[in-house]
């Protein structure tokens, strides 16, 4: 577990339980198949890049049931004309976690965090622990602790599937 994300964890004084995973089962979809954990209660952690000069960007928690609506509600908050997923390079360097690790615990203060409506709703989720090794199981309360957390209304759509 990232000493980063533990001492923000205890920072905060989040309640939470750690779910120690296979790196290769780190992906959403693959790890709520092995562990038994459902999409609905699994949040992806995201960060945006607003394209601008300097870019700007946002760390976006969603449901695993849902994506981000990019074009619409993100760019719109970022207040860029364009807004795209981040690399995983640009990732690892702002936030010092690798995709599939990624949690809003233990990032910059500055790096503003948008979770969506929907994460709130559920009793319970399961989020990136920081590296492809752990995740963090916790009430969606917890989050808010965190500083520059704001609830965004409509930061995810449903994912259609045909």
């Amino acid at each position: 577990m990232d000493t980063n994300v533990m001492q923000s964890l205890n920072d905060v004084e989040a309640s939470y339980e750690i779910i120690d995973c296979d790196p290769s089962f780190a992906d959403t979809a693959a790890f709520c198949n092995r562990y038994g954990y459902l999409p609905k209660e699994s949040a992806n952690a995201i960060l945006l890049e607003g394209k601008a000069d300097p870019p700007v960007y946002a760390l976006c928690l969603v449901l695993a049931t849902t994506r981000i609506n990019v074009n619409k509600v993100a760019r719109k908050r970022l207040g860029t004309r364009k807004a795209s997923f981040a690399s995983a390079d640009i990732t690892k360097e702002l936030t010092g976690m690798e995709i599939g690790g990624v949690t809003p615990f233990g990032l910059p203060e500055d790096l503003p965090i948008w979770i969506d409506n929907l994460v709130m709703e559920a009793p319970k989720v399961i989020i990136g622990g920081g590296s492809r090794n752990a995740k963090i199981y916790l009430t969606p309360e917890n989050l808010l602790k965190l500083p520059n957390t704001h609830i965004v209304e409509g930061l995810s759509m449903p994912i259609v599937t045909e």
